[in-house]
């Protein structure tokens, strides 16, 4: 059976939209089990039936106002806290929430873990691709897990996106690309441009080079790399382009009269089918890849619809091990890191 401990007090809607989403989970997933992490009055109140749910009492809440760091660290009984520790501690195999998002990404680092070799890890996501009959969707990472990278985060990236296109997305042989100013290879800052030269001696990647952001909904690569800060922002402006742009064509087709009305019935569904396109959140939260065990954020206004897509995603990354498989890749290669340094150590000096 799969276990996913679960923040039933973080989010906007919570803890119905959680609980429903989750019991609506419950029906579809017959092998999962879910241990709600919150106030057990509050929970119960809203549970219509407990069949493989657990209710482990969490007295304290981190909301949304409080610093992420000092959270963790100070509540200890949050539903947050519990939930990773209960990942830690091998009674859950992943944890996810839709509350305090520095929150998460503090429980994840500190109590659930790095993998070993990971310098920094990020959080992916899955963005839609409109204007390719060839592809549907790319990753992209990182999304805001670190403002700032370093050339080798945004190489690590690479492998770590490249791994997660091939598992949960079915990509065989996922093109890589550096989110960049420009798409000529010298393009970019000092950090672009290492990472560049980087990304493009990596083995087990087939990296294609940089790619601008107005390219990225037209299926240029199956996996973006970039830093927390870009890739934040981007992702933002993708989601409130696409809610303007349809708030426009909705305003000018019914304010023209009767007619544009009843040409706006006539295009409902093609609107519906577009809104439906551009929702990235069918495909689940965002992960925050590197860690010992899954660890996702859902959106804080995410209702009962995203959070069985979270859990179907989670189901898919258990199932798949796609954290032993990263755990494995970057131990060899730290493992022939060592055997090319000692092997230049034991090569004799040339005499002069």
């Amino acid at each position: 059976m799969i276990k996913i401990a679960i923040d039933a007090m973080g989010g906007d809607y919570a803890p119905n939209a959680v609980i429903e989403g989750v019991e609506q989970a419950r029906d579809l997933f017959e092998d999962t089990v879910f241990l709600l992490y919150g106030q057990r009055d509050v929970i119960n109140a809203q549970l219509k039936n407990r069949d493989r749910i657990q209710i482990i009492n969490a007295d304290e809440v981190i909301t949304m106002e409080d610093e992420p760091v000092r959270a963790v660290r100070r509540k200890k009984h949050s539903s947050i806290v519990m939930a990773a520790q209960a990942v830690k501690d091998g009674q859950a195999d992943a944890f996810f929430s839709a509350g305090n998002s520095g929150a998460v990404l503090a429980a994840g680092l500190f109590i659930v873990g790095r993998i070993k070799g990971i310098d920094r890890p990020g959080l992916v996501t899955v963005l839609p691709v409109v204007r390719n009959a060839n592809q549907s969707n790319f990753v992209m990472m990182d999304i805001g897990a670190n403002a700032d990278s370093k050339p080798l985060n945004l190489q690590q990236y690479g492998v770590l996106g490249t791994y997660y296109a091939e598992r949960m997305m079915q990509a065989k042989h996922p093109r890589v690309a550096l989110l960049n100013n420009g798409t000529e290879d010298d393009k970019g800052n000092k950090v672009h441009k290492a990472a560049f030269e980087l990304l493009s001696q990596t083995d087990g990647i087939d990296f294609v080079g940089n790619v601008e952001s107005r390219d990225l909904l037209n299926g240029v690569a199956d996996v973006v790399v970039t830093d927390g800060f870009t890739g934040n922002a981007v992702l933002k402006s993708i989601e409130g382009t696409a809610r303007s742009m349809l708030g426009l064509v909705k305003d000018a087709v019914y304010n023209t009269g009767i007619s544009g009305k009843l040409g706006g019935l006539l295009l409902k569904n093609g609107f519906n089918e577009i809104r439906s396109q551009m929702d990235y959140s069918q495909y689940g939260g965002a992960v925050l890849l590197g860690l010992k065990a899954p660890v996702v954020k859902t959106h804080g206004s995410s209702k009962a619809p995203t959070i069985v897509n979270t859990i179907r995603q989670i189901r898919q990354m258990v199932s798949t091990d796609i954290v032993p498989g990263v755990a494995e890749y970057f131990a060899n290669q730290q493992a022939n890191q060592q055997a090319n340094q000692q092997a230049s150590v034991d090569i004799p000096a040339e005499n002069d």
